[in-house]
C-alpha cells in the first residue's frame, strides 16, 4: 500500500514543480521588457550643457570639459534669402541634450519609453545577451536604437530664441532592422577599411584614446577607428569581444551605432566653426563632440562622460540583475551656433 501512495505523492510534487516553472516562466516573458519614463529634471545632468561660451569666452563651466572642440569666433555671419542676404551675429557654445541610445537584449524593447515592447519580436531574431562564451572569451551582444530628444526645444530653452534645430521627438533608427547589425562578415560592405586597424599596433594607439578621453583633454579624433577604454569601433555591429561588463558593452554598441549613422549621413556634426549657420555631413564622427549620461537603469546625473572614458570611476552599482540589464544613455552634442 506504501508503493502507491509515493507514487501519488511523487506524482503531486511534479505537478507542483511543473506549475511553479510554468508562472516563473509567464512572469519572466511579461517582465522581459522592463524601464520607466525619464524625468526630465531630476534624472538629467543640467550641469553637463556647460561649458558655455561666448566666441571662446567661458561664461560658465560649472567644472564641466569642453575638450579639444573648437572655440566659435566673436562675430559671425550667416547666408540669408534676399533682400537680407547675409545675417551678422555672435557666435556661441554650449553642450545640448539631444539624443537618446538604448542598448537592450530583446528585440524591440524601449526601456525609455516605460518598459514597452515596440513591436513583437520575431522568434528567428536575434536575441542579445551579455554574457556569451566563446571557447575562453566572453562575447555580448546588443540591439540599439536612437531617438531624436530635444529636451531644449521641449523646455523653449536657449534654443528657443537662438540656435533652435527645428527637431521634434522622433525614432530615428532599430538596429533589428539593420542587416549588418547581426553579422561581422556583412559590415564589411560598408565599411572595407576595417582590415587596416585589425592589427596590434591599431589596437594599442587605442590606449592612447582611453586616457585621453578619461582626462580632461578628450577623445582623440584623429585616431577614428578607437572607442577609448571600451574597445574598437571596428566591426560596426552589436558584436562585443572582449566582454568585461554590460555597462561597457552597452557604451561600445552605442559608440558603433553612432558611427555607423555618422557615415550614412544620418548624423550630421554641429560642432565644428563650420557648421554654425547648419549641420554638416561628415563620414568620420568627431567624437570629442559628444557626451553619455546614464538615463537608466539608475540615472547618473553628477557628470556626462566622453565616447570612450572609463567607467571605473562612475559605473559602480549602476547596472542589477532582471530589471537593470537594459540601458539608455542621453547623448550630449556639442552645438557652435551664429546666435542673431
Amino acid at each position: 500500500m506504501s508503493r502507491p501512495r509515493r507514487a501519488l505523492g511523487m506524482s503531486c510534487w511534479q505537478w507542483l514543480m511543473l506549475f511553479s516553472i510554468a508562472l516563473w516562466s509567464a512572469g519572466a516573458s511579461a517582465g522581459s521588457c522592463n524601464g520607466r519614463f525619464p524625468n526630465p529634471i531630476t534624472d538629467v545632468c543640467w550641469k553637463c550643457i556647460f561649458p558655455l561660451k561666448l566666441g571662446g569666452i567661458p561664461l560658465a563651466t560649472l567644472g564641466m570639459e569642453d575638450g579639444t572642440n573648437d572655440d566659435p569666433p566673436l562675430i559671425c555671419a550667416c547666408p540669408e534669402p534676399p533682400p537680407v542676404f547675409y545675417r551678422i551675429g555672435l557666435g556661441i557654445s554650449f553642450w545640448e541634450p539631444a539624443r537618446v541610445a538604448e542598448a537592450v537584449r530583446t528585440p524591440f524593447c524601449s526601456p525609455t519609453l516605460g518598459g514597452e515592447q515596440l513591436l513583437d519580436a520575431n522568434p528567428l531574431m536575434r536575441q542579445g545577451d551579455d554574457f556569451r562564451v566563446s571557447g575562453d572569451e566572453e562575447k555580448a551582444f546588443y540591439h540599439v536604437h536612437w531617438y531624436n530628444f530635444p529636451l531644449f526645444t521641449w523646455l523653449t530653452f536657449l534654443t528657443n530664441t537662438v540656435c533652435d534645430s527645428g527637431e521634434s521627438f522622433d525614432l530615428v533608427m532599430l538596429s533589428e532592422y539593420e542587416p549588418t547589425w547581426n553579422r561581422d562578415d556583412l559590415s564589411m560592405i560598408l565599411s572595407p577599411e576595417a582590415v587596416l586597424f585589425a592589427n596590434p599596433l591599431a589596437q594599442a594607439a587605442c590606449s592612447a584614446d582611453c586616457v585621453a578621453a578619461s582626462s580632461s583633454i578628450g577623445p582623440l579624433n584623429a585616431l577614428f577607428w578607437c572607442a577609448g577604454c571600451q574597445n574598437s569601433v571596428y566591426p560596426m555591429t552589436g558584436n562585443v569581444a572582449g566582454h568585461e561588463s554590460a555597462l561597457t558593452s552597452s557604451l561600445l554598441t552605442v559608440q558603433r551605432m553612432h558611427t555607423k549613422m555618422h557615415r550614412s549621413f544620418i548624423s550630421l556634426d554641429m560642432a565644428s566653426t563650420d557648421s554654425m549657420c547648419g549641420a554638416r555631413a561628415r563620414p568620420i564622427i568627431k567624437k570629442g563632440a559628444f557626451k553619455t549620461q546614464m538615463l537608466l537603469p539608475r540615472a547618473y546625473t553628477s557628470n556626462a562622460q566622453f565616447y570612450g572614458e572609463t567607467t571605473a570611476l562612475w559605473g559602480a552599482g549602476r547596472q542589477y540583475p532582471v530589471q537593470g540589464e537594459d540601458f539608455s544613455y542621453l547623448i550630449f552634442r556639442r552645438r557652435t551656433c551664429c546666435a542673431f
